[in-house]
């Protein structure tokens, strides 16, 4: 290793450690500042201490933005410490602030205390909020057309578009999301917290099956039943497209005539999205 790559991390790790609860720089900090010259006006330690406090600065704020739904279900200072506990214990491992909350569904579900007084529907807009994060800079291929989906033969598989996501969750997130993206705009700040009974409703009785997808550039949330969802998760495993179906409909309460109906809509509805990609037109595995 070489002395200025050396010099290059040490002074990365002083920079990234964590700040004291005063947001302070933590006087343990002692390898790097002992690379730090002092100057008239400070010592090193206070030098280094503004590059400390403005890299937590910039990436407790990146992280915020990244999940204002969350913000609002928990309030500011249960979100707060929800974000410097999450961003100690999973610190930044990219070059990008956008892969700041790549774990925060994981952690979420390990973590569920951090997340009172709502964790399942905190989980819930987590799942949202990341999803839409991938959707909006995943890629798009070319786009399969209702004629080159005619052609398939059934042990043919198809390939959903990069942006696409699909979530089962239990609350409403969808729409609460918008809610606070809207009350956010009225009052030209951030989210505000929601209502106990806000959340308390957004709750649902059945699963919410949601697809998240992009569209000249604008990520949207598409409510599916659970037969149109099915199909689209047995697609993006790759198997055949007799077995999606017959996976996505094994279980219906529709009769055999609804279930023909439900299938040629459903493959309209995601062709007409541009939701398949040209790039697999090929038999499956399981079908070879």
């Amino acid at each position: 290793m070489t002395a200025l790559l050396e010099f290059q991390r040490t002074l990365a790790r002083a920079v990234m450690q964590p700040l004291t609860a005063r947001d302070n720089m933590r006087r343990g900090n002692r390898d790097g500042v002992a690379l730090v010259k002092p100057n008239s006006r400070l010592t090193a330690f206070e030098r280094l201490e503004i590059y400390n406090r403005s890299y937590w600065s910039r990436v407790l704020d990146a992280f915020s933005e990244d999940f204002p739904g969350v913000q609002a279900l928990l309030g500011t200072r249960a979100f707060d410490r929800l974000r410097r506990t999450y961003l100690t214990e999973c610190p930044s491992e990219s070059f990008t602030m956008r892969d700041l909350g790549r774990h925060l569904v994981r952690w979420l579900e390990a973590n569920p205390e951090y997340a009172q007084p709502h964790p399942a529907a905190a989980l819930d807009m987590a799942k949202l909020e990341w999803a839409e994060i991938e959707s909006f800079d995943a890629a798009e291929d070319e786009r399969l057309t209702p004629q080159d989906i005619a052609a398939l033969d059934p042990d043919a598989s198809l390939q959903l578009q990069h942006h696409i996501r699909l979530l089962e969750v239990t609350h409403a997130v969808d729409s609460l999301i918008l809610e606070i993206r809207e009350a956010a705009r009225r009052n030209g700040s951030s989210a505000r917290a929601l209502a106990r009974t806000r959340v308390e409703r957004a709750r649902s009785a059945a699963p919410i099956y949601l697809a998240i997808h992009r569209h000249e550039l604008v990520v949207h949330y598409k409510r599916l039943d659970e037969e149109a969802f099915r199909l689209l998760r047995a697609i993006s495993e790759g198997v055949s497209i007799e077995n999606a179906v017959a996976r996505a409909y094994a279980d219906t309460l529709l009769t055999p005539e609804a279930c023909a109906q439900h299938i040629q809509s459903s493959f309209a509805l995601f062709s007409a999205l541009g939701w398949f990609s040209k790039t697999r037109q090929t038999a499956t595995p399981e079908a070879q």
